[in-house]
């Protein structure tokens, strides 16, 4: 049977951060400066990616160079979420693994979303696996 990939998204750029992206739309008119701004949060977004499957937790990160880090659901220990006002609001929010393996967390990312539904959804997995 093969891996069934249960949730894939990348970090949200206006939900995660509105006020800045406001900001920076508006630096768009005003200075130019505001794009450079834009196009960096952008690929920064687009080079971050968070898969949920019903086997591990995958963290890509990079767009030229690549890093990926994996966490199987039977060895996850922690779920970390926060969320700010405006990020609740929008339904996105930061979330962190942790296994036994390692002090602290190992997978950390930011402005996810659907941030709850992750959450539920690694828990969910989590439970099957302790089948």
């Amino acid at each position: 049977m093969s891996e069934q990939v249960l949730y894939e998204s990348h970090p949200s750029m206006f939900a995660g951060n509105p006020i800045l992206f406001i900001l920076s739309i508006l630096l768009c008119f005003a200075y130019g400066v505001g794009v450079i701004i834009l196009v960096i949060w952008w690929l920064r977004c687009r080079g971050e990616k968070l898969i949920i499957t019903d086997e591990r937790i995958i963290k890509k990160e990079g767009i030229l160079g690549r890093r990926e880090n994996i966490i199987y659901h039977s060895d996850v220990r922690n779920i970390q979420v926060k969320q700010g006002l405006l990020q609740r609001m929008f339904g996105v929010g930061s979330i962190g693994i942790a296994t036994s393996g390692i002090a602290g967390v190992e997978i950390e990312i930011n402005a996810i979303p659907n941030l709850m539904k992750v959450r539920n959804l690694i828990d969910e997995q989590r439970r099957i696996m302790d089948r």
